[in-house]
């Protein structure tokens, strides 16, 4: 049975989209999925299913919206997928918390680099399906950086990217 990995976008991030982990692990045993568990408070969730990525996708994107009324992204991978982002991350030598992984559900278009605005010393890279970016030693929360294309994505740390690639594989 394939074992995914689901990223909520804008939960519980900033005092948004409040949503307890128990709760994520309650939907997607609702929704069949099997072996479920979460990581860290910010919508990541593990799980194994016989569904496809794309059904994935739409079960749990109904069970957030029963839930919070409104629309709420969600990205998946399976976790060839996820140990993939992670072994391709272009900048290997940042520290993991200062690199992120923005997941898409769709390869960035050419020129998203050049597209940026308000870049002040970050590095961004393409990926088959996301966006890597190299923040300085400012860190995320200083940064001005807007990414078009990013917007209807949902970014992780490379440290939880690795971990959530661990976890999936160990399913």
């Amino acid at each position: 049975m394939p074992a995914y990995v689901a990223l909520l976008r804008a939960v519980n991030v900033g005092g948004t989209g409040k949503l307890p982990m128990t709760e994520l692990a309650a939907m997607c045993k609702k929704a069949g999925f099997e072996r479920v568990k979460t990581y860290i408070a910010s919508g990541n969730v593990v799980f194994a299913s016989d569904k496809s990525e794309k059904a994935v996708k739409a079960a749990l994107e109904k069970a957030m919206h029963d839930y919070a009324g409104k629309p709420i992204g969600v990205m998946v991978r399976t976790a060839a997928e996820m140990a993939a982002v992670a072994k391709a991350n272009p900048f290997p030598n940042a520290p993991g918390n200062r690199v992120v992984a923005i997941f898409l559900d769709d390869k960035p278009p050419r020129g998203v680099a050049e597209e940026a605005r308000h870049v002040d010393g970050e590095e961004i890279a393409r990926g088959k399906r996301e966006i890597y970016v190299r923040y300085t030693d400012h860190g995320m929360a200083a940064s001005k950086l807007v990414i078009p294309a990013a917007k209807t994505g949902t970014g992780r740390n490379m440290n939880t990217v690795v971990k959530l690639a661990e976890m999936a594989a160990a399913l």
